[in-house]
């Protein structure tokens, strides 16, 4: 569970005084600006665990680029 030891009646509280302090027409906005933070997050997460595989793509791809120039160039 991500909450750890939240329960139901934690999180039904918790949405009651998020509810008090906000009023009813903030909370979807603040929901959307939650989802969207959590989802910059994991994608800024994704990037940096996959960072050292687009480097090696990327060197392979300019290493490959100049032989390939090169063979455009003498077909032209």
């Amino acid at each position: 569970m991500p909450f750890g030891n939240i329960g139901i009646g934690g999180l039904v509280l918790i949405l009651i005084i998020a509810l008090i302090i906000f009023g009813p027409s903030k909370l979807p906005e603040l929901g959307r600006a939650f989802g969207r933070t959590l989802s910059e997050f994991k994608n800024g997460t994704k990037e940096l665990l996959g960072d050292s595989d687009s480097k090696e793509r990327l060197d392979d791809h300019t290493k490959k680029e100049p032989v390939q120039n090169a063979a455009e160039q003498k077909q032209a």
